[in-house]
């Protein structure tokens, strides 16, 4: 493993391009910043990115008005946008049906569908993560129930992820999940292996004890930045208290509910022994992935399960991947068995006139080859159950998927309130830092609050 680091340190000049070409090739859309996330997801600033053109596999029938109109969230040049071109091209030769797929963007979506569709532009489908599409954009999408029934498509769908779909929706399905994701922590297991770590953390005292043999083997335990800090806060306070819970702490500013100083202080302890990264504070995404953990220095960071697929040109072939599930609290509500897990998700525009078309698309997408063929091109989790082969790269996650029964919404509570999330990251990673305290941490949200 040392060895891997001198050979990483000599890497130091590629590193700059690097941040930019890794980042833009997530699983999902929550691998972003969050002041770009959802109250996301995914689950996040990959490469600035301008909405794209329809791409060239699209049929020339598009000019005529007659084609669906398929607003997508990926960048024309990202692994998903080209899988699922090839998919619709193939669409297309065997159905007739001429798709407009626009590529564009996460900025380029989350910033222009709201106005497009009160505008009323011709959009007849689209995709996002699926907390930000029922919550966000709730109010446009067609039900589906009907359809989804017609076409008996639950037969080889993932029941769990329906379920969510139902659920985030408020118990109609509005949505059809695919490219799923799981939000955990993802590790070095070379770098746990020679801490003599055998065992991943489940409670939070086994966590504490990972993290001394870590940095008593000379590396760094945790790293973090900009774009999913906010989630350990989250977390440790879904566990304590709950998801629900810490939703109405943050939405409503009850900054002196005990579960917050808690909180502050378990991260204060880890601060205060050396735990984080010495980058910590001014760590921007995607930092804390490509030049710690990627490079074989920091040995665990929470994230989703598009991380491998973003660092895997970095980390190299050898990089011996683990994941597990942030672990529970002494008198918590909840343990490892809940976490933030979804997908992206396809819905269809309410005032499509197309909409049978658009859901034939839809289950083309997520059914059968061209489920594979993104799972194959993106690193990602197959949507059919049919497609049980999971990329090698991702094999470490799945007994965590399998575990989990309680799902979180994307940063399990912390970023329930937008006006509050910046003053939350900010501060949280003064806290991880060290340059800020537990009280001091409380007392910074109760001032921004007033």
């Amino acid at each position: 493993m040392k060895k891997k680091i001198l050979s990483a340190l000599l890497c130091t000049s590629m590193v700059a391009a690097a941040l930019t070409g890794c980042g833009g090739s997530g699983g999902s859309g929550d691998s972003a910043p969050a002041a770009e996330t959802p109250a996301a997801s995914t689950e996040e600033t990959p490469a600035a990115e301008e909405p794209a053109a329809a791409t060239e596999e699209a049929p020339a029938a598009e000019a005529s008005g007659e084609s669906l109109v398929y607003w997508s969230m990926w960048d024309a040049a990202e692994p998903q946008a080209q899988a699922i071109s090839q998919s619709i091209e193939k669409f297309t030769a065997e159905t007739g049906i001429a798709v407009d797929v626009q590529f564009k963007g996460r900025t380029g979506i989350r910033e222009g569908l709201q106005p497009a569709l009160d505008a009323g532009t011709n959009i007849d489908l689209f995709d996002e993560d699926i907390d930000r599409v029922n919550t966000t954009w709730g109010s446009y999408l067609l039900d589906l129930e009907e359809l989804a029934k017609a076409n008996d498509y639950e037969s080889t769908a993932n029941a769990g992820l329906m379920a969510a779909c139902r659920e985030v929706a408020g118990g109609t399905l509005k949505s059809i999940p695919y490219q799923p994701n799981v939000f955990a922590y993802f590790y070095n297991a070379d770098i746990f292996e020679e801490a003599g770590v055998t065992a991943v953390p489940t409670t939070w005292t086994e966590f504490l004890d990972t993290c001394q043999k870590i940095k008593d083997a000379g590396y760094t335990p945790i790293t973090n930045d900009n774009a999913y800090i906010s989630s350990l806060f989250g977390y440790h306070m879904s566990r304590l208290i709950g998801e629900s819970a810490t939703e109405e702490v943050v939405k409503n500013g009850d900054w002196d509910n005990p579960a917050v100083l808690k909180t502050a202080q378990a991260y204060e302890e880890l601060a205060s022994k050396g735990y984080f990264s010495e980058t910590i504070e001014s760590n921007q995404w995607p930092a804390g992935q490509n030049t710690e953990l990627a490079m074989g220095t920091a040995a665990m960071y929470l994230n989703g399960s598009w991380l491998p697929n973003e660092v895997k040109d970095i980390a190299g072939e050898d990089f011996n991947w683990g994941c597990f599930s942030y672990p529970a609290v002494e008198g918590g509500v909840d343990g490892t068995e809940a976490s933030n897990y979804g997908a992206q998700v396809f819905a269809i525009n309410a005032k499509s006139t197309k909409a049978e078309q658009a859901f034939e698309l839809i289950t083309y997408l997520t059914k059968g080859e061209a489920d594979a063929l993104l799972s194959e091109m993106s690193v990602g989790i197959p949507a059919d159950s049919n497609n049980a082969e999971w990329p090698a790269l991702l094999s470490n996650v799945k007994p965590v998927m399998d575990s989990l029964t309680t799902r979180y919404p994307w940063g399990a509570g912390a970023e329930a309130n937008a006006d509050m999330t910046p003053i939350i990251i900010e501060n949280f990673t003064k806290l991880c830092g060290g340059s800020l305290d537990a009280q001091g941490f409380v007392d910074a949200l109760k001032t921004a609050g007033n």
